[in-house]
């Protein structure tokens, strides 16, 4: 921590990031009528506002890291919708990234927890080998009838921690379709150029079909699109769950990865992904070897929605009769600024009604892995955005970040609903095809009876 001298104040700082930031709010309060847990809790200390008095005072000295402190910055998202209505620009997800960095250094928790964080941060984020032998394992648990076991004998209730969160979240793990993305998808029709694509670590092992969905839209468009060897994790969820140092490895192997691709853009079709490594210059700021590597990487990611709707869509797009309603991923919308996009895309599609969902940019309660973390508030999020969601009467819902997918998808679930939540990237891929319609989602397993474990205390943010 720093602290001030009585000649030149001393930069705050945690865990060694810059805070600074706190000194931009004017504690006008705007933020508070966007903040998901404030609109939730009532209370100062779960705002925008009273998280900035937290972490000022934490970089001061004049506080320390309570349990209760602890828990008011667990309970922040990292939505940044406080960013999108700041006056006076205060970064906001950079200040509870630092904190939350702090958090890991002072408060790592018990060995459980830390063993936790080892095998989910250090092994299979880091390791693609490791994290597609633990999708191999989960497969056969779900193909073998014991996960089915698991949830109906009551056994996911003795999980210990907030695994039975974790395990109610699994999303079916089909056993085709698992071949990776090729190293190019030629274009289709008149060239325009070339792009390299992240296939991310979760996204290749869980959603390698949309993964698959965006490469073809994109070649339908025009583009080469090359997936380069060599690349993994971002780091996203190692910086929002305060892993800083592994956070800033993964980002400068990120680089490595894609900075030899002569490419017109690198483009995300996840939110948080997206956000995270356009960052990468601030992120690597500080670093001589990479800063000016960083920034010019930054430069170069784009959206997919962003990427898509810079030209109109080529055709010909084939009628896709739904009704569907859109829902804004925090990181799109509020992280990276992207709202009219995947609405223009949509708008193109022939035979599609978009309806308006209330509160669409409202956080779903998933926000990397918030919901494995804080699993009561994100319950009460999901509630609230399921409502909206079965309010509008579309048949599916419609976004861009697997994480929303999955807690989206679980809330129907447990509502017993029909309503289906795709990405993106799979309307417009049905827009292509010559079939026309969704095809429908793989069934769900039932959720578990601990789906909504109390409030945990304490050190829980990651």
């Amino acid at each position: 921590m720093a602290h001030a001298t009585s000649e030149t104040p001393a930069p705050l700082t945690l865990h060694g990031l810059s805070v600074e930031g706190v000194n931009q709010c004017v504690h006008c309060g705007l933020c508070l009528a966007s903040c998901p847990t404030f609109s939730e809790l009532g209370t100062e200390m779960d705002s925008p506002r009273g998280r900035i008095v937290l972490i000022r005072s934490l970089a001061e000295g004049r506080i320390g890291l309570s349990d209760s402190t602890v828990q008011h910055l667990s309970l922040c998202l990292d939505c940044r919708a406080c960013e999108t209505v700041c006056p006076a620009g205060v970064p906001y997800g950079r200040l509870i990234e630092a904190a939350k960095a702090e958090i890991e250094r002072q408060r790592p928790g018990g060995p459980v927890r830390r063993a936790f964080r080892w095998i989910n941060f250090d092994l299979l984020l880091r390791h693609p080998r490791m994290l597609r032998l633990a999708a191999a394992g989960l497969r056969l648990y779900q193909a073998s009838g014991l996960q089915a076991l698991v949830r109906t004998s009551g056994l996911i209730r003795a999980l210990p921690g907030t695994l039975p969160a974790w395990e109610a979240l699994l999303p079916p793990l089909p056993a085709a379709g698992r071949a990776p993305l090729p190293a190019l998808t030629p274009a289709a029709g008149a060239r325009r150029g070339r792009v390299a694509m992240l296939t991310g670590c979760v996204q290749s092992v869980v959603f390698g079909a949309h993964n698959r969905a965006t490469a073809r839209v994109l070649a339908r468009n025009g583009w080469d699109v090359v997936a380069p060897a060599g690349q993994g994790c971002c780091g996203a969820l190692n910086a929002h769950g305060g892993d800083h140092a592994r956070a800033l490895e993964m980002a400068r192997r990120t680089i490595e990865a894609f900075e030899g691709e002569r490419v017109a853009a690198i483009v995300v079709n996840t939110s948080g992904c997206g956000a995270h490594m356009k960052a990468y210059g601030t992120l690597l700021a500080e670093d001589p070897a990479w800063a000016e590597r960083a920034r010019r990487f930054a430069a170069t990611v784009r959206d997919v929605a962003e990427f898509l709707a810079g030209a109109a869509l080529r055709g010909p797009l084939q009628p896709v009769p739904m009704t569907v309603t859109y829902h804004d991923p925090c990181h799109v919308v509020h992280g990276q600024k992207i709202r009219t996009a995947p609405r223009a895309l949509l708008a193109q599609i022939p035979g599609l009604r978009v309806v308006d969902l209330p509160e669409s940019d409202w956080c779903c309660g998933s926000a990397g892995i918030y919901n494995l973390t804080q699993p009561e508030m994100a319950g009460r999020l999901l509630r609230r955005k399921v409502r909206h969601v079965l309010g509008t009467g579309a048949s599916a819902v419609v976004t861009a970040n697997p994480g929303c997918i999955l807690q989206i998808q679980q809330g129907l679930h447990e509502a017993g609903s029909p309503v289906r939540v795709l990405h993106i990237v799979e309307i417009l891929d049905r827009a292509y095809s010559s079939e026309g319609g969704c095809a429908p989602l793989p069934n769900l397993p039932p959720p578990s009876a601990a789906a909504k474990p109390p409030l945990e205390r304490g050190n829980s943010n990651a």
